[in-house]
């Protein structure tokens, strides 16, 4: 079909009236299962590898590794994307010296330090489902629920959650400024739902706008800047009206020093290179584990698979040490890992597997040349400090952890699917569920953390700023890609009633902020937080009446 939904053949929700024998082959033939990309046929896993008297223990083993996608997201995001992010921006720093040049410089500086780095630390799982959501109008839906659905879950529950935790001031400024910039995004996501598509200037409209965003954060924090009359370093967008001091950076950075405190060597003698990379790869620290609670350490026993799969693969520059995490062996070793695992898993191993003239494949020419690369390097480096061009490392471990991300949200999507045809649900229902709150977790954790550690102010501005930077990015991006790659319009289905009750339930938490928080002369306590997450719940019951049409249109 042209992907408006004239689709061949019957729709894959009528798998359920056939009868149990035909389920097989109807999934297997109809072009309306097929999930695109991905590695696994979960539809045909359900309705062909196990009998239907089954089939609570298959959605029970597809329910888990739906949680486990979620924490192979977390830990890619966390631990190594958003280091080789930051590693990137400081290499690309330039001198803050000159006073004329510091607007644009300072711009670009926040863009990709600032704004971007927090919100893409937590959007980034966001971002790349909406992308690969979009990219097939069959599960746009869930894109769309997934931006709406944790836009009201971050701007209720979470900022709820933080007044609740610390009675606090908000910061007045920055906290209009974010407010009025969403109600914007918000109302431009009314008029393309109202269309029912949008054109290529609506996604580039969305992406202009998050960087008018960015640019008036700068401006806004420049001018505060000079009202105060302190020219310091520049300032970080998150931190809008907190002074920068070092116990602020210590409160943030202690989710990235988990592995901080096993690389110290006792002496300073020289290790052999089979040494460091045994002490590279151990996950587990011996101090640390004992110090935790018990369910820290079950989390952490199950994050330990990932996190091996991902220090074998992905190279971390981590800019705050002082040899810049190089481990000469097991960088070597990410030389031929790194490319390797890209070209596999583009476009779930198209590129990858494909035979140049027929005789030699492509994985096979990328490990040949790694290892070529891998041994030059091993010969000419030193164990004890990087070589001049560690910042490529950034590079490649900045391109692995998002093909990475990528292909964790295919399956995510992919498997949302399946629920949602298992359990007759429309995509927009889950994405404003599953793939909201999964997405969610991360930001809701490191907010409330930072909350209870005295900086309620810094979270609740983190939790306007992310969320604009999920919608505007998650739905311009996706759209831009998907415009690009076929047609020149994306056609939405506006869901039935319930996308409209998710943009009026997001528009009216927003208005209602907007208007009782300078009531409140910005003072946020408990009652304030009761009310945003009583008003969560009010709308999540809406919305899933709306989904089992106990409440309809006449």
């Amino acid at each position: 079909g042209d992907g408006v939904g004239h689709k061949q053949g019957p729709d894959c929700w009528e798998v359920w009236k056939r009868n149990s024998t035909e389920q097989c082959h109807f999934v297997r033939s109809n072009p309306d299962c097929r999930l695109d990309g991905g590695f696994l046929d979960y539809l045909g896993g359900i309705f062909c590898a196990f009998p239907t008297h089954l089939l609570p223990v298959a959605v029970t083993l597809y329910a888990l590794w739906l949680l486990y996608l979620f924490v192979i997201l977390g830990v890619t995001a966390e631990k190594f994307f958003c280091p080789n992010l930051s590693a990137i921006s400081t290499n690309l720093k330039l001198s803050h010296n000159v006073a004329v040049s510091l607007v644009p410089w300072l711009f670009l500086d926040t863009l990709l330090h600032g704004v971007t780095f927090l919100a893409f630390g937590n959007g980034a799982p966001d971002v790349f489902s909406a992308v690969v959501a979009f990219s097939d109008p069959r599960t746009a839906g869930l894109a769309v629920g997934a931006v709406f659905g944790a836009g009201i879950f971050v701007t209720t529950v979470v900022a709820g959650g933080i007044a609740l935790v610390k009675p606090f001031t908000a910061a007045s400024r920055p906290f209009l400024r974010d407010v009025i910039f969403y109600m914007v995004a918000v109302f431009l996501t009314f008029m393309v739902l109202y269309f029912g598509r949008i054109t290529l200037g609506e996604a580039v409209g969305y992406l202009g706008l998050y960087v008018f965003y960015v640019f008036t954060v700068v401006l806004c924090t420049w001018i505060h800047r000079r009202q105060r009359g302190d020219r310091v370093a520049p300032p970080r967008p998150w931190e809008p009206e907190a002074p920068a001091d070092a116990e602020e950076h210590e409160a943030l950075g202690t989710s990235s020093e988990d592995y901080g405190e096993e690389y110290r060597p006792l002496l300073p003698y020289q290790e052999t290179s089979l040494h460091i990379l045994a002490t590279a790869l151990s996950p587990l620290d011996q101090r640390k584990w004992r110090r935790k609670p018990w369910y820290w350490r079950l989390f952490k026993v199950l994050k330990v698979p990932v996190e091996l799969v991902l220090l074998l693969t992905v190279p971390v520059v981590d800019p705050d040490k002082d040899d810049l995490n190089w481990k000469r062996p097991l960088n070597c070793l990410h030389i031929i890992t790194g490319p390797l695992l890209c070209v596999l898993t583009l476009k779930s191993g198209a590129y990858g597997l494909y035979q140049i003239q027929g005789i030699f494949p492509v994985w096979a020419l990328v490990t040949l040349v790694g290892c070529v690369l891998a041994v030059i390097i091993f010969v000419t480096t030193h164990n004890e400090e990087p070589p001049k061009y560690h910042c490529v490392f950034a590079f490649l471990g900045f391109l692995a952890s998002a093909m990475w991300i990528n292909t964790a949200a295919t399956e995510l999507v992919n498997i949302l699917r399946t629920l949602g045809i298992i359990f007759q649900l429309s995509n927009t229902v889950l994405g404003l569920t599953l793939l909201a709150w999964g997405n969610s977790i991360g930001d809701t954790f490191s907010n409330l953390t930072m909350a209870r550690q005295g900086y309620p102010r810094m979270a609740f501005s983190a939790c306007f700023g992310g969320i604009i930077f999920n919608i505007l990015v998650g739905v311009g991006l996706g759209c831009l890609l998907q415009i690009s790659s076929s047609h020149l319009v994306v056609k939405l289905e506006p869901d039935s009633l319930l996308v409209w009750i998710l943009a009026g339930a997001l528009g009216l938490s927003l208005v209602f902020s907007f208007l009782s928080v300078p009531a409140q002369c910005f003072q946020l306590g408990k009652a304030y937080g009761v009310c945003l997450i009583l008003y969560y719940l009010s709308f999540l019951c809406v919305a899933l009446l709306t989904e089992f049409q106990v409440i309809h249109l006449a």
